[in-house]
C-alpha cells in the first residue's frame, strides 16, 4: 500500500497529492509518469509525475477528475493509500541527458494547457536548479482553474499566464502568446515544450512550426498495461508507429499525427461516460438500458 500524506484540491476538479512511494522517488526523472491503482479491482491510471522528494521518498501528482475512476480518487485524503503506485515508467525529457553547458545556451519556452502545468513543472525547476531560466506559458479556460502559479512563478524566467475569458494575464489562447513574444516582442527559442489537451498541442505545433521553433510534446493517449503490450496508447510519429508509454512520453510534436491520436481516444469515451454514470447514481443505476452492464 502507498499512503497518501497530503491531499489538495487545486481548483474545480483538479487535485494534487503527495504519495509515499521511495523507490519512485529515487529513480524518477522529469518527463516519466506513474500508473495508480485505487485497489484490487481497479483501473490503471497513468498520471505524469509533478513533483518528488527524494529524501522524504514521496512523489506529488496531480490529476482532474474525468471518468468514474478519477472521480473515485478524488474522495481519497490524507491517510488513505493506494493499493499500487507503479513506476517510474517512459522516458526521462531529452534535455535530462544533455550536456548542461549546452543546455544553458538554448533559449526554452514551456507552454503548458490546463493541468498540463503539472508535467511542465518538474521539467522548469529541473532546469532551474541547474542554473537555467525557460520561459513558461500556461494556459487555462479562466484564472480560477489556472494550478501551480506560485511554484512556476519560482522556478521560471518569465511566466505567462493565459485565460480564454481574459480575466488574467493574457486575454486568449497560448497560441496567440506564443505568436506575440516571437513576432511582436523579439523573443527568439531554440527549442519548445508544449504540454496539455491533445487539441491545445496540435495548434500549438501548428504555431511553431510557422515560427520555426523546433517542439517536443508529450503524449497522453488511453494506456492500460503501460509496458507496450496492450497497444492502446499507439501513434503515428512521422513514418513510424510510437506506443506513448516505452517509446514516449515525449515526441517530436512536429511529426505527430494529432488527428488520429484524438480520434483513437475518442474510442473510450462512450465506456467512461457509463463507468461515470454508473459511480453517480449508485444503487438506483438499475441498467436498463442494457448498453452499460449494470443489468448483468
Amino acid at each position: 500500500m502507498y499512503k497518501i500524506t497530503r491531499a489538495e484540491k487545486l481548483a474545480d476538479k483538479i487535485y494534487l497529492m503527495d504519495v509515499v512511494a521511495p523507490r519512485v522517488a529515487k529513480h524518477c526523472e522529469p518527463g516519466q509518469f506513474i500508473i495508480v491503482k485505487l485497489d484490487e479491482k481497479g483501473e490503471r491510471i497513468p498520471l505524469t509525475i509533478c513533483d518528488y522528494d527524494r529524501e522524504a521518498g514521496t512523489i506529488t501528482i496531480v490529476f482532474q477528475t474525468i471518468g468514474a475512476s478519477t472521480e473515485k480518487m478524488s474522495y481519497l485524503k490524507a491517510g488513505d493509500s493506494f493499493r499500487d503506485f507503479t513506476g517510474p515508467l517512459g522516458c526521462a525529457s531529452e534535455f535530462v541527458n544533455e550536456d548542461i553547458e549546452e543546455l544553458k545556451g538554448k533559449k526554452m519556452l514551456f507552454v503548458a494547457g490546463g493541468v498540463g502545468a503539472a508535467p511542465v513543472y518538474p521539467q522548469v525547476k529541473w532546469l532551474h536548479e541547474h542554473g537555467i531560466e525557460a520561459d513558461v506559458i500556461v494556459g487555462a479556460k479562466t484564472k480560477d482553474m489556472l494550478i501551480l502559479e506560485d511554484e512556476m512563478k519560482a522556478v521560471s524566467g518569465n511566466y505567462y499566464p493565459c485565460t480564454d475569458d481574459g480575466s488574467y494575464g493574457h486575454a486568449g489562447m497560448v497560441t496567440s502568446k506564443i505568436e506575440q513574444l516571437v513576432n511582436e516582442e523579439g523573443k527568439k527559442y531554440d527549442v519548445c515544450v508544449a504540454i496539455g489537451p491533445m487539441i491545445m498541442m496540435k495548434f500549438a505545433c501548428l504555431t511553431t512550426k510557422k515560427l520555426g521553433i523546433p517542439t517536443i510534446v508529450s503524449m497522453n493517449p488511453i494506456m492500460v498495461d503501460g509496458t507496450g503490450m496492450c497497444g492502446a496508447c499507439r501513434l503515428q510519429v512521422g513514418n513510424e508507429i510510437k506506443f506513448a508509454c516505452v517509446d514516449g512520453p515525449e515526441f517530436d510534436g512536429h511529426l505527430v499525427d494529432f488527428d488520429q491520436a484524438m480520434k483513437r481516444q475518442q474510442m473510450y469515451k462512450s465506456a467512461e461516460g457509463r463507468a461515470m454514470l454508473k459511480l453517480q447514481e449508485g444503487d438506483t443505476h438499475h441498467g436498463g438500458c442494457g448498453h452499460c452492464g449494470g443489468d448483468e
